[in-house]
């Protein structure tokens, strides 16, 4: 995994966001993307909501997927395996970059055709606990006119990234405005975050 998360750090380094196109092994990703569509098959995937804590709000007008946390206590296999690279992901970053994350949350998440979620940061205003942003896709033969690409805005350029299979993407949360443009088909990521 090292090699990973060399050219995660690598890439950041370079141009603020850090990409690894094999992040993950296409069996771990069909395994998650398993899980996705087992979850949303039994109703148990819920609407998205903005803000923090006492502040969660439902907007669909800004932001229309569908999330469930990962956690241990699910004694999922895939999903152990997952946070376990997190993990050492986070160890490879304090040793090499001294960062001082201290932990990670992460949720499967499902956008339906027409879905989206405008520009947006990924720190709260009065929790800047959030550190990195991180996001592993999962659609298999995705095609350019599938739409659901993650747009990210520096200054007054745009980049975007298309959400295929095993991509990984990192970046600041407190740094980078970015959006999920609308998505054609059904496209499925594991999103989350490593925290101070």
């Amino acid at each position: 995994m090292h090699h990973a998360f060399q050219a995660i750090v690598e890439t950041f380094l370079a141009n603020e966001i850090g990409i690894c196109d094999f992040f993950v092994s296409p069996e771990m990703a069909l395994g998650l993307r398993a899980n996705i569509n087992a979850l949303e098959e039994k109703n148990q995937l819920n609407a998205a909501s903005i803000g923090s804590n006492h502040q969660l709000a439902l907007n669909t007008s800004f932001r229309n997927d569908k999330i469930l946390w990962l956690d241990r206590i699910h004694e999922n296999k895939v999903e152990t395996e997952f946070l376990d690279i997190i993990d050492a992901f986070i160890l490879f970053l304090n040793t090499t970059c001294y960062t001082g994350i201290k932990s990670s949350e992460f949720h499967y998440a499902l956008y339906d055709t027409g879905s989206f979620y405008k520009k947006h940061l990924d720190q709260f205003n009065q929790n800047t606990s959030r550190q990195f942003s991180m996001i592993l896709y999962l659609n298999e033969n995705w095609q350019i006119n599938d739409g659901g690409e993650l747009c990210i805005y520096k200054q007054e350029i745009k980049q975007l990234i298309e959400p295929t299979n095993c991509k990984l993407v990192f970046f600041k949360s407190s740094d980078l405005l970015h959006e999920v443009l609308i998505t054609n088909k059904p496209r499925l990521s594991v999103t989350g975050w490593l925290k101070l």
